[in-house]
């Protein structure tokens, strides 16, 4: 009698095993519910198995908090679970869902800091993303946020690389900063060796200085070198650079639009009208091409250029000559 009650006994828990183990399969291999371009899901810091179990059971993600855990611990995977946000492409089963969460592979979000942005349009940019902790006060002034940066002393304009970059979910503010930050040190240290001879810079800072305002003078990328080499002549032969774009950079907030024969003559640090040489800092984010424009710049003869009113300029190598495409293409 008790030999056959052990019998059964073990028949039940042999066929309840093999049950558990159908079933446990068939949920490790069916799809999980995903919209058809994939689910993104936020693992909070902290959550543990259980609590990820059930927030995918609410949310219609799996049908079982049960197995779930159960495939996780067969797995060797319950405590390896990472925080941070994961997509799920569709299709995906739990097995490969808990490979995704396991690997800490997160999500990526993209920011792009656009070639010719000032630093203040930058930090707004910043802010309003989503995806970034802001952590910086908006009554800091530039220099106290370098400090907060870890980099002392230095002014912000044009230090962080025109470029797009990817970070996952809670990156903040100052570790996006020093990631740009960074980027634009490894580049100008990259290029500045490369340069051409004879320059009139002194420094890796002067090549950011002059990139700005290459930047700031025209959109297309094959003017860029033109461009540098009208202002690098300039500069070898003591002229002023003249250029719009320093003096409205200077003007600040009072700057409506429209530049004036006054605001030309107005003295400021950074009007190349009424001063020699470059302005004190870069007026603006360039991007690589107009770092490298800077470094490498057109030969030829042209001292003077006008915009053509179509995004492109006219180069000139006399006054003469300049003040007639300033009629042509400026007076019409």
């Amino acid at each position: 009698m008790i030999a056959r009650f052990f019998s059964l006994l073990l028949v039940t828990l042999i066929t309840s095993t093999g049950f558990f183990a159908y079933q446990l399969h068939l949920f490790a291999n069916h799809p999980v519910e995903t919209p058809a371009d994939g689910l993104v899901w936020l693992i909070e810091p902290g959550t543990g198995l259980t609590a990820l179990a059930e927030n995918l059971t609410q949310q219609g993600v799996i049908e079982s908090p049960f197995y779930f855990r159960a495939l996780a611990m067969a797995g060797n995977s319950a405590g390896r679970i990472q925080a941070g946000e994961f997509k799920i492409p569709a299709g995906a089963t739990p097995t490969e869902m808990l490979a995704i969460f396991v690997s800490g592979k997160q999500l990526n979000h993209t920011l792009t800091l656009v070639e010719g942005w000032t630093f203040r349009q930058a930090l707004e940019a910043i802010r309003a993303h989503e995806a970034i902790a802001v952590t910086l006060d908006e009554t800091l002034y530039p220099e106290q946020i370098m400090t907060k940066l870890e980099i002392d002393a230095i002014h912000p304009e044009g230090r962080f690389l025109a470029d797009t970059y990817h970070f996952p979910r809670g990156t903040t503010d100052v570790e996006f900063l020093r990631r740009a930050y960074r980027a634009m040190e490894a580049f100008l240290d990259q290029e500045w060796p490369a340069r051409d001879p004879d320059l009139p810079l002194d420094d890796p800072y002067d090549a950011l200085i002059l990139a700005s305002i290459i930047e700031k003078e025209t959109g297309l990328a094959a003017e860029r070198p033109q461009i540098a080499g009208v202002f690098v002549r300039r500069l070898n032969k003591g002229m002023r650079l003249q250029t719009d774009p320093t003096v409205i950079y200077g003007m600040g907030d009072s700057f409506d639009g429209n530049i004036r024969r006054t605001d030309l003559r107005a003295d400021t640090p950074y009007n190349t009208y009424t001063r020699a040489g470059l302005p004190p800092t870069p007026i603006c984010l360039p991007g690589r091409d107009a770092i490298r424009a800077a470094l490498h710049p057109a030969d030829g003869n042209t001292l003077y250029f006008v915009s053509r009113g179509d995004g492109s300029h006219y180069f000139s190598a006399t006054l003469e000559e300049h003040n007639r495409a300033v009629r042509k293409y400026q007076l019409r």
